[in-house]
């Protein structure tokens, strides 16, 4: 079933509301077994909107629409689908006597224009609306199935999953494992395993590049998830092989949650000290669940005066080296170690930008320090990119050493 996802609504293309709901959609369709082939995004345009629904109905068998079920003068799903299959609308008595229950019940005054919410296709299966006031709507037409779903992503989503859902279920399911890697650029990797790429149909592998790291994601498609198992294990087997020590992750886990179990594993604990990364580091792994078992503190010190008086930086070592250096990054670990007392510390510092950079010590330069009772050092690091971008980048690369420093004291 080749299926499409069609969101109405002038804020999507605004760039003034992320459009969440294909991305929904798209993800719970997959696990029903649907493939989707387009998502298409339309302003509140009456003409435009009937030009994508004679695409879609030209081109796929399910079309989903998100948006335009609301009260408003701008909320033209409803109308516009009707008019351009040549079905009517006509009023349900019972979904409008729920709308009137909605209001009463908060006490509010009902304006007539919600009454147009009440009006559905002829001959639909209506979608209760257990949040808000837009019921959905679910019709055959010829050899179509059209949905229509509210726009607000929490009425969308949990109508989808009460009410749309069943009404899909397929002979088949689809399953993806995301495999994570870091420390190998997208198109190396792919030299890697383009083999297995070009030989596949099923299960698919692709590869997604993210802010210093790249994703590979294989999906399959079977009866149920013991005969999709049975494609995917192997090349998982096989990718692992030809990428060792590059991948972090076979669970689509972030590198701060492995490196969090790992520490768990070991019965560790870990503290961080950030200048350039201004707390992200800590902020990152402290949204993980149970993090206070091996976290100790998170320290910013973004002044060189901050550095001495909280990690006892040796002022000579930064008018001698600067506070983006490697000899800096190592007494802030150092430091850390010492005023914490865990079994590990990390510390970066460097430049973020977007200025701030010389011809020596260009944007992006960082350095990444770690200290333990038995080793301390640091490691100069190159990234590109936004000013966000880096600083994302730098705190990957710091849970990187963190993890790789465990590995090395486990072998």
């Amino acid at each position: 079933m080749k299926s499409e996802i069609i969101s109405v609504g002038n804020e999507l293309l605004l760039g003034n509301t992320v459009n969440t709901n294909a991305s929904f959609l798209s993800r719970k369709l997959a696990e029903l077994g649907i493939d989707v082939f387009y998502h298409t995004v339309v302003g509140d345009d009456v003409y435009r909107l009937k030009a994508v629904t004679k695409i879609a109905l030209d081109r796929s068998d399910l079309i989903i629409y998100t948006g335009g079920l609301g009260p408003t003068e701008d909320d033209l799903t409803k109308k516009v689908v009707s008019e351009t299959l040549g079905v009517d609308l006509e009023l349900d008595n019972v979904y409008l006597t729920k709308i009137k229950k909605y209001f009463k019940k908060r006490n509010l005054k009902m304006t007539d224009n919600n009454i147009k919410q009440a009006y559905v296709i002829k001959d639909s299966k209506v979608l209760n609306n257990d949040i808000g006031t837009a019921p959905g709507i679910f019709f055959n037409w010829k050899d179509k199935k059209i949905i229509l779903l509210p726009g607000p992503p929490i009425e969308m989503k949990t109508m989808f999953n009460n009410y749309t859902a069943p009404l899909l279920k397929q002979d088949s399911i689809i399953k993806s494992k995301t495999i994570r890697t870091m420390g190998i650029g997208e198109s190396s990797l792919e030299e890697l395993i383009k083999d297995l790429v070009i030989e596949q149909s099923n299960p698919t592998i692709a590869t997604y590049a993210k802010q210093g790291q790249v994703e590979i994601q294989i999906t399959g498609k079977g009866k149920n998830e013991k005969e999709i198992d049975l494609i995917i294990d192997p090349l998982v087997k096989e990718i692992g092989k030809r990428l060792g020590e590059y991948i972090y992750s076979y669970n689509n886990e972030s590198i701060e949650e492995v490196f969090f179990k790992q520490l768990k594993k070991n019965h560790m604990t870990v503290a961080f000290c950030e200048s350039c990364t201004g707390g992200l580091i800590s902020s990152r792994f402290t949204a993980i669940p149970g993090a206070s078992q091996v976290f100790e503190r998170g320290i910013v010190t973004y002044s060189n005066k901050s550095k001495i008086e909280e990690l006892n930086v040796k002022e000579s070592t930064l008018k001698t080296y600067g506070a983006v250096s490697e000899e800096t990054a190592k007494e802030m670990a150092i430091g850390l170690l010492n005023k914490s007392n865990v079994d590990m510390a990390l510390s970066i510092t460097g430049i973020a930008g977007p200025t701030g950079g010389t011809k020596d010590k260009p944007v992006g330069l960082v350095y990444i320090g770690l200290a333990s009772k038995n080793k301390a050092y640091a490691i100069k690091n190159i990234f590109t990119g936004s000013r966000r971008d880096i600083q994302n980048k730098a705190a990957n690369k710091v849970f990187v050493e963190g993890r790789k420093y465990l590995l090395e004291i486990n072998n």
